[in-house]
């Protein structure tokens, strides 16, 4: 095609030297790229087992989930110590030829650094679509042919999740060479050259490239690295950063990134499945003219990873995961675009309890963000008024669970989902067409659907002119912390899939509780009563020692129904407390066995206690007989020898006595 151009008298951009130079660049890093995965194992190491490790580790020392019994401040000690030395092993690697080539790239003129980039991007993208494709065919061949082996299968589910590469991955091991440099001298030469990184990804971010804000595959973000290219991009525009903040949350696969791209004409990833992965911002320089009306110099757009993606369905944490986003992304922003596939919204009404939840447990949260509803691929030109119905009774939905929360958390003054988020059921709803008429590849686009994302622009931006707020970049990087830090606090809610279950739930571990209570309340007295038998057991038998080991046992046995009784009252109350049909025990079927496996632990962890303490009660019992026998002997003696005054070794016995007590 280049060639037909340039007969034609065309210009061609290849011919200039900062294109032909970018691609020089680029392809100095891909050529050796021949296996994805290895090349990010050998050439992107930072930010893979090492940064989810310590991502991992970081909120470990927030939530103390597998403390123990052991004390807080040990426990968090051995956190941080295990967080150095991941660090440390990050510093055997430092930077590599494949980073050291990219940051050449990126250290060009804007020209080249732009043409740099685009190559990179291409050349990418290609090697991602033929990896991608032959991991799919030979997936597409075990499960047709060879079903059983189930754990090759597996084996290539992982690989096709993690064989994307992009300059999303090399710019996030640029963040984590900045923070594991951190941790040197200040005048270290290493740490010097790479003071210079956060400026080289805010001149990106100011000529329009996204970066990443939360890294999708550790669930967590680099605080050091985007504060420090937040206070970058605040000196970079002059101090004149007042900022709006725009975020777009929804299901996978339902037209977020596209919404985006059609509404401000930006360029996020777009694809079928988990094309983005965590969060990315992008900066907006505002137009001169509307500065006064919007009362800001930059508009920040945030996209997040799809919610319920079927790739972390399966996972533990994927609702920690999905909630921790929503919260985050919400928290930030000042309008939230909630995007919805059709014209249904259960799908999305689980992340909204939760993050409303959340925003009245954490006191740092103190925005009320102004929300809409975006419902797409909705042809119908009368679903709006169609769908009235529909609107007010999600409105009733999320006050109830509003309610729910509030109570939960003991705040009466709440009492509806508007106290939280500012939303309408009329004015913050707006029906999309599809983006084509007809199926793809070969339909055409519909005009209806830039038509309507333009009228909804309008709404969003006079939501932005209300926007009382007017912080700079270096408040939002605070509030950033700020948020973040509550969000890795928070260790109950987000492990849940709405409100109504997470109050369910309470509801039953209050009862468990109450139930382990008078049960344990039940066994202790017990427990006195044996201790008080083992106490009074006679001392003059003359086989005591064999007596009291046949006491023991039988009160060992005893001790034993007795529990198992007390267990089998709890077991009988969570029995009945399931068949209750007052509607919220359905919602916590799932944590029936926990409990019953609670209850199973509580017989072995009350039957060792008992019997420790008889033990140690028959112990004191043998303890004590053996003095009253060397008193009865050294008495019997002392009177032999005629020794008169033998009152006075009463005391010593005595206090041998309390000494075995």
């Amino acid at each position: 095609m280049a060639a037909i151009a340039r007969q034609c008298g065309i210009l061609v951009d290849e011919d200039c030297r900062e294109c032909q130079e970018g691609k020089r660049r680029a392809e100095e890093i891909t050529r050796e790229i021949t296996d994805t995965l290895k090349f990010k194992e050998e050439q992107l190491p930072l930010h893979g087992k090492f940064w989810k490790e310590i991502s991992q580790l970081e909120k470990e020392c927030c939530r103390l989930r597998n403390l123990g019994d052991g004390a807080i401040e040990n426990y968090k000690s051995s956190l941080k110590n295990k967080t150095t030395e991941l660090r440390k092993k990050q510093h055997t690697f430092y930077c590599t030829r494949s980073m050291n080539n990219f940051l050449d790239g990126i250290s060009t003129s804007q020209i080249e650094r732009s043409y740099f980039l685009k190559w990179m991007r291409i050349n990418l993208d290609n090697l991602s679509r033929e990896s991608l494709t032959d991991l799919r065919l030979r997936y597409k061949e075990l499960c047709e042919n060879s079903p059983e082996k189930k754990e090759h299968i597996a084996d290539l589910d992982r690989q096709m999740s993690a064989c994307s590469l992009g300059i999303e991955h090399f710019l996030r091991e640029l963040g984590q060479l900045y923070e594991s440099v951190c941790s040197f001298a200040e005048n270290s030469s290493k740490r010097k050259r790479m003071e210079n990184l956060p400026r080289l990804c805010a001149q990106l971010m100011l000529d329009g490239f996204p970066a990443e804000l939360v890294d999708g595959d550790a669930s967590n973000i680099p605080m050091k690295w985007i504060s420090a290219v937040l206070t970058e991009l605040h000196q970079l525009v002059g101090s004149k950063s007042k900022t709006r903040v725009v975020t777009v949350l929804g299901v996978q696969s339902s037209g977020k990134s596209t919404l985006l791209n059609t509404m401000f004409g930006v360029q996020f990833a777009v694809n079928t499945g988990r094309c983005t992965r965590g969060a990315f911002m992008m900066l907006l320089k505002v137009n001169k003219d509307l500065k006064a009306e919007l009362k800001c110099d930059l508009v920040m757009v945030i996209d997040t990873e799809g919610l319920k993606a079927p790739e972390l369905a399966q996972l533990e944490d994927s609702y920690e995961h999905d909630n921790e986003l929503a919260t985050l992304v919400i928290g930030l922003s000042d309008v939230t675009i909630i995007n919805i596939a059709m014209e249904n919204s259960p799908e999305i009404r689980d992340i909204l309890q939760i993050v409303v939840h959340a925003f009245i447990r954490m006191k740092e949260v103190g925005k009320r963000p102004v929300c809409h509803f975006v419902h797409q691929n909705v042809c119908d030109m009368s679903a709006y008024d169609n769908n009235m119905r529909h609107r007010n009774k999600l409105l009733e939905q999320l006050n109830e669970m509003t309610v729910a929360a509030a109570k939960m958390e003991k705040k009466e003054n709440i009492t509806k989902f508007t106290d939280v988020m500012d939303y309408h059921p009329d004015k913050s709803s707006c029906y999309i067409p599809g983006l084509w008429q007809g199926t793809p590849p070969m339909a055409p686009v519909n005009a209806g659907y830039s038509d309507t994302v333009y009228e909804f622009k309008k709404t969003l931006i006079e939501d932005l002119k209300n926007c009382n707020r007017t912080d700079d970049l270096t408040h939002f990087s605070k509030w950033t912390q700020s948020l973040w830090k509550a969000v890795k606090y928070e260790k109950f809610i987000f492990s849940f899939r709405n409100s109504l279950v997470a109050e369910s739930y309470a509801k039953l571990n209050t009862a468990y509780n109450c139930w382990e209570w008078a049960f344990q309340k039940k066994i202790y007295e017990w427990i006195i009563i044996a201790e008080n038998t083992i106490s009074n057991f006679g001392i003059d038998d003359k086989n005591s020692a064999t007596t009291l080991n046949q006491l023991l046992n039988t009160l060992l046995l005893d001790g034993s129904k007795e529990i198992s009784k007390g267990v089998g009252e709890i077991q009988a109350n969570l029995k009945q407390f399931f068949e209750k049909k007052d509607g919220s025990t359905n919602l916590v079927e799932k944590y029936k066995e926990d409990f019953i496996c609670s209850a199973k632990t509580l017989i072995r962890e009350t039957e060792n206690a008992m019997r420790n303490k008889l033990q140690g009660s028959v112990e004191i019992k043998e303890g004590m007989i053996q003095v009253d026998k060397v008193q009865s002997s050294q008495t019997t003696s002392m009177e032999k020898r005629g020794v008169k005054n033998t009152a006075n070794m009463l005391p010593l016995f005595t206090a041998l006595r309390v000494f075995m007590v």
